[in-house]
């Protein structure tokens, strides 16, 4: 497979699983969007071995991970790595990056719960940070010491996905949300599983979900400053992104933390009327 088609399967890969992250990557310059997609699509493989496990998901990460170095080192076998890989060199993004990533994709093998949010963080860490670090090369930036805004960005996207995505992630028999701040609410695991079990709803829930979704929402505004320290062809791009993603905590609260009875989603119309005006700045910028 050539690496014009290599990128495109990544391309196919963000659009068809992450919509909204995929809406906010179309008002990047044209020759930037591929290696994003690309990185999207790295960490789509590791999703979905540890999202959709076969019967031995630990091998199949490590498998992952020696078809990482070798695409790394000029022998990718994969056409998602093949991408990677050039994208890596392309824009000299720390291979150590993957390592803590795929790191954090361990942990959900055997983590089922976190006990406090500074546990939680060193999932995130690798899970969500990195992330933004990784595509901090990309993006472009115009002055140093955006990398603590990155991560806090990233972890904020994951923050927020975790609160979206109560249901889903009980189904795989894990919980994203600290159990000391749920106790300090009077909810556990037992009550989480009975909400998604029957289909209740639960005052407590509520409140705790809605502290945490505070919480997020401060993570966010620690993230904000980072965005003028980009390139300015990349500030439409992820001010979309920033909005879009708040724009879930937003839905969130009109359904009163219902993550049981239906899943969060930003209307299509809101979606546009946040996109376009994006789309005129990105045009401007370039």
């Amino acid at each position: 497979m050539s690496l014009e088609a290599a990128y495109a399967q990544c391309r196919r890969l963000n659009a068809q699983h992450g919509k909204t992250f995929y809406l906010a990557t179309l008002l990047l310059p044209a020759n930037r969007r591929p290696a994003v997609h690309a990185l999207y699509g790295f960490a789509r493989l590791a999703d979905e071995v540890v999202d959709n496990p076969g019967s031995s998901p630990a091998d199949e990460l490590d498998a992952l991970e020696r078809e990482l170095k070798a695409a790394l080192a000029g022998a990718p076998e994969h056409p998602v790595l093949a991408a990677l890989a050039d994208t890596v060199a392309r824009y000299g993004i720390d291979p150590g990056l993957f390592d803590e990533f795929l790191a954090s994709m361990r942990m959900d093998l055997d983590h089922r719960e976190y006990a406090s949010y500074a546990e939680l963080r060193t999932y995130t860490r690798g899970s969500a940070e990195v992330i933004g670090l990784q595509m901090l090369p990309v993006l472009g930036v115009v002055a140093e010491g955006a990398e603590p805004y990155a991560a806090a960005l990233g972890e904020a996207f994951q923050l927020t996905n975790f609160l979206r995505d109560v249901a889903e992630d009980l189904d795989r028999g894990r919980v994203y949300l600290p159990a000391d701040e749920l106790a300090a609410f009077g909810v556990d695991r037992a009550l989480l599983e009975w909400c998604r079990l029957s289909g209740g709803r639960d005052r407590r829930v509520r409140a705790a979900l809605a502290h945490l979704a505070a919480r997020t929402r401060a993570v966010y505004r620690r993230a904000a400053p980072g965005i003028r320290l980009l390139e300015p062809s990349a500030r439409p791009c992820v001010s979309v992104a920033f909005t879009l993603y708040q724009g879930i905590l937003d839905q969130l609260a009109v359904v009163d933390y219902d993550v049981f009875g239906r899943r969060a989603v930003v209307p299509t119309s809101r979606r546009l009327a946040v996109a376009l005006p994006g789309l005129v700045r990105a045009l401007a910028a370039r």
